[in-house]
């Protein structure tokens, strides 16, 4: 008897949680939410590519060893960092390992962490404003556009969404159930969010501490006694991984890529922490072909007004140039490279002017920097000031709803007054949940009105108060002018508002949409503005406020559909109908492998730790991705990072470890001395433009380098011709429109793309005869193979050397 009694309790135990799950009541609304949202994050994931290749090569490398993982290692020797902390790297490359690197498993778990969200949110609102505000909380979540292009990529801030709202999930747990425990557990979350994005995690802190000192049913001796333990689990979790960095020995770890010191902390507190604030001073010295843009105001360089000298006009002849023939599309597609060509100690490079039909330099599409912004096309964030949220360079990607979450505040916390609060300001349990939201909402919408430096996608961090507080809203001006309330007209107001504020954002893209749109708001808000005076009831009067509802979900919902209708997974994440007429992914996403010079390095690399060394991570990933080898890349993300010195690049050249090194399309990085050194001493490959997959002998020919002979920029040297002659001292490239000097990224003595070139003509290759008109097929092909690797900017563009022009250099031989 005693035997079977385990049995007895367990099926007791099975019975009974079979029981509940037949009793619980699902909220069908909620399902199709969450169907509709993994439909937005997901479909035609599989068309990814390399994703956000930086990330994605740094995957591979840390599927590689248990050091990768912890370090976040971007190559599989172990040399640089990425320039995050690992905690979101480490959810991919789990999946990576499970499923295999591929553009869609190292995005699945942002998808999740997407879909997530939205649950979160529902299930947070529910407990307090009822199911009809969460509904309607989750739906904007789903359809805010930001929301779904960052769902769809493997950068990090979907996953900080998500354990954000999983702490906040926890507090209000806290406070729900008087259990500290849950408090703790919240506040750790936030410090283990720090080390998926360093200081953007703290943003929301001040409504952790708001809310639970308002909220929780303790005197202040115990509030005060609980959030002190609270902050040292915060403290515990927030430095646990950047201490153990910083206090491994330099030799025994990667170097900190980002950082000027080697530190994980400097990092989080100076180029990922303040420097986002007043400008970026560090890591964006160097430049890459096609980063133009231009300012409001023409006469203002891209520099950061961060303390640093503004370039000099002289320099802004200097300014690397679009390539010839760049895209003319809205800047809403994010063709841009990740990080702008800021400035190191005031030397930035001043970007050229913009063009006229929406370029990348265009100011129309956001092209440029406005006051207290940074540069154009992915990198353009408005004009600093209390309306740069709704600006058309950001608002597009978030605001949709803004002006129905702010008016929404105003009508939830007049509606949840009870009627015994003496005081119009008194707090009950709607109200408090208010605050957390508004805590949320406030601290995070001033940095970016203020901020001098930041990606428009991190504005992700704005929609799930956004969400909250529009959808609670939404449910109260309804309720509110059904009722004939007091506040009724703010229902009208905040509808009108709207659908004047997303007809502006229409009229780039859709003029006569926008007209359309403008009209139906119109039209809806009258009888809005009129029944409550003359309606002898409204109670069954539904229609128009759904109506209503409909009309301003119109405009972002389609924004929203476009990534996914795109199957874009960029590397700069966006939103909008270019992404529809683009063939390329938004920077730092694709890049062509050179077949040719792959096969001579592999065929040759021998014991080499090293495939090859070059200047910066957006020419090695690629190779990285696609042979799973060590690539050096001597500075960093952007090629400015101090990472080596010559003396030691000396030693592993000498050791044999390093035997190649490959210059190609960056400019202004931090390793000249060691470049310098390189092309004095090594010997340059030339490689033939060589179009079959097959490795010839004589497809490839090493010439020494005579102390007389040109040096190509870096990266100028296209892959199949040799180096035009220059004099040794090679001028800068001269912006677009010059009349001498080649652009950036093209080789000296030849002409842009699209004109004859001067020199003599690559074999098997023809000249260019003039613009040719490319047939549907063509075109189709073109924009597959851009998703699985082709350059999305033409030679000399977007992030660098693969695919781009080149030089290979032989280090071998300097100490034979």
């Amino acid at each position: 008897m005693e035997s079977k009694e385990p049995s007895r309790v367990q099926k007791n135990e099975r019975t009974s949680f079979f029981h509940k799950l037949r009793t619980i009541k699902y909220d069908y609304w909620l399902i199709a939410i969450l169907i509709l949202a993994a439909f937005l994050y997901a479909w035609n994931i599989w068309e990814a590519g390399e994703a956000n290749n930086f990330y994605t090569a740094a995957i591979v490398s840390m599927t590689k060893s248990f050091k990768n993982f912890w370090y976040a290692s971007f190559d599989p020797a172990g040399f640089i960092t990425v320039d995050k902390p690992p905690v979101a790297l480490w959810f991919m490359t789990i999946s990576a390992k499970i499923f295999g690197v591929h553009g869609w498993s190292v995005v699945l778990p942002s998808i999740l962490f997407g879909i997530g969200s939205v649950y979160l949110i529902y299930n947070m609102v529910a407990k307090k404003f009822g199911r009809i505000p969460a509904r309607i909380s989750a739906l904007i979540m789903t359809l805010t556009p930001i929301v779904v292009a960052d769902s769809r990529t493997n950068n990090m801030d979907a996953t900080l969404v998500f354990f954000l709202l999983l702490s906040f999930w926890f507090v209000q747990k806290a406070v729900t159930n008087k259990q500290q425990r849950y408090l703790w557990i919240g506040f750790a979350l936030i410090g283990f969010s720090f080390n998926i994005k360093m200081l953007q995690a703290f943003m929301v802190l001040p409504a952790l501490y708001l809310y639970y000192w308002i909220a929780a049913e303790f005197n202040w001796k115990k509030k005060l006694a609980h959030l002190s333990i609270a902050t040292i689990c915060l403290a515990v979790f927030t430095l646990i991984w950047p201490l153990s960095v910083d206090m491994t020995n330099a030799n025994s770890r990667p170097y900190e890529g980002g950082s000027e010191t080697n530190s994980a902390l400097e990092l989080a507190f100076g180029y990922n922490g303040t420097e986002r604030l007043l400008g970026q001073t560090t890591g964006t010295g160097g430049a890459f072909p096609g980063m133009g843009s231009s300012s409001k105001k023409s006469s203002k360089s891209m520099t950061p007004p961060s303390g640093t000298k503004k370039s000099s006009s002289k320099s802004s002849t200097n300014a690397p140039t679009p390539p010839s023939g760049s895209s003319t599309k809205k800047s809403a597609s994010g063709n841009p490279p990740a990080k702008p060509s800021g400035s190191k100690k005031g030397n930035a490079p001043t970007m050229p002017t913009g063009s006229k039909n929406g370029g990348p330099g265009s100011s129309k599409n956001g092209g440029g920097a406005g006051t207290g912004g940074a540069g154009g096309g992915a990198f353009n964030i408005g004009t600093a000031g209390p309306f740069r949220l709704l600006q058309k360079e950001l608002g597009p990607r978030i605001s949709w709803l803004m002006l129905l979450a702010v008016f929404g505040v105003i009508s939830s916390y007049a509606y949840f007054r009870g009627s015994k609060m003496k005081k119009w300001y008194a707090l009950n349990a709607q109200r408090k949940e208010l605050w957390l939201w508004l805590g949320w909402l406030v601290p995070v919408a001033g940095f970016f009105s203020v901020a001098s430096f930041f990606h428009p996608y991190y504005t992700i961090m704005l929609a799930p108060a956004m969400a909250v507080l529009a959808g609670v809203g939404i449910y109260t001006m309804i309720k509110q002018w059904r009722e004939k309330s007091l506040w009724a007209m703010l229902l009208p107001i905040s509808i009108l508002s709207t659908s004047i504020l997303q007809a502006w954002y229409l009229t780039d893209y859709y003029p006569t949409l926008a007209w359309v749109l403008l009209i139906a708001g119109i039209i809806i808000s009258l009888p809005l503005f009129v029944l409550p005076w003359i309606a002898i009831k409204l109670k069954n009067k539904r229609i128009w406020p759904i109506a209503a509802l409909i009309i301003v979900m119109l405009a972002p919902t389609w924004w929203s559909l476009t990534p996914t209708l795109a199957g874009s997974s960029d590397g700069i994440p966006s939103a909008g109908p270019s992404l529809l007429s683009s063939m390329g992914g938004g920077g730092m996403g694709n890049s062509q492998v050179d077949s040719t010079l792959l096969k001579y390095l592999e065929k040759h690399q021998g014991n080499a730790e090293y495939l090859f060394a070059t200047d910066d991570s957006s020419t090695a990933a690629p190779y990285i991705i696609k042979t799973g080898k060590a690539v050096m890349a001597m500075g960093g993300f952007n090629g400015t990072d101090k990472a080596i010195t010559l003396k030691q690049f000396k030693k592993l050249v000498k050791e044999g470890k390093l035997k190649y090194y490959y210059s190609g399309g960056k400019t202004g990085g931090s390793n000249t001395e060691i470049v310098n050194w390189i092309k004095k001493h090594a010997k340059k490959v030339t490689l033939s433009n060589s179009t079959t997959q097959t490795n010839n002998s004589s497809s490839v020919t090493v010439s020494t380098k005579s102390k007389t002979s040109a040096e190509a920029p870096t990266g100028q040297a296209p892959s199949g011709t040799n180096p035009a002659s220059s004099s040794k001292s090679t001028p800068p490239a001269k912006p677009s429109g010059s009349k001498s000097g080649a652009p950036s990224g093209q080789p000296s003595g030849t002409k842009p793309s699209g004109t004859k070139p001067s020199g003599t003509k690559p074999s098997g290759t023809k000249a260019p005869t003039g613009k040719k008109k490319l047939t549907k097929a063509q075109l189709k092909k073109m924009k597959k193979s851009n998703k699985t690797g082709a350059p999305s900017m033409g030679t000399g563009g977007g992030m660098g050397g693969p695919g781009q022009s080149g030089t290979l250099y032989d280090l071998s031989s300097i100490y034979k």
